[in-house]
């Protein structure tokens, strides 16, 4: 499996458990009161931190173990994940889009942040699933 391909699972896993333990945190903040007066920001910014320094240090644990593939792209790497990242934005302009709708209709920030915050995740997820899909079935013949 090249190092490429590699990464591509830790982005997507991290980025799974990483909006799945967000999830929980708020849902059982707001057992308590409603959704929408939940002091989010904070779960918010310990996730993306942590999914953030999980993966640095998942990447530099497979470089170490499997260094013979560290910095070897070749075209056929370059593709898919261009192609990856491509097909994972699309999420992105869905997610800011609906953010934008949000704030037009002046929904607490809460929606809209959670708007974001799920496009990214879905995001990075699509572009993974591309990505892997692309390794082991060879890129699409547009």
């Amino acid at each position: 499996m090249a190092f490429e391909e590699k990464s591509a699972w830790i982005m997507g896993s991290v980025s799974v458990v990483a909006y799945a333990a967000y999830a929980f945190i708020v849902l059982n903040l707001g057992r308590a009161m409603p959704l929408a007066e939940v002091d989010y920001v904070p779960a918010m910014l310990g996730t993306i931190g942590a999914a953030i320094v999980v993966s640095i240090l998942l990447h530099i644990i497979v470089g170490i173990v499997s260094r013979r593939d560290v910095g070897k792209k070749d075209q056929r790497d370059r593709q898919i994940y261009r192609m990856g990242e491509y097909v994972g934005q699309s999420f992105v302009v869905a997610g800011a889009i609906a953010a934008m709708l949000l704030a037009m209709f002046e929904l607490p920030h809460f929606w809209i942040a959670n708007v974001l915050y799920l496009a990214f995740v879905l995001s990075a997820i699509l572009g993974t699933i591309a990505k892997l899909v692309s390794y082991r079935r060879g890129m699409p013949a547009w």
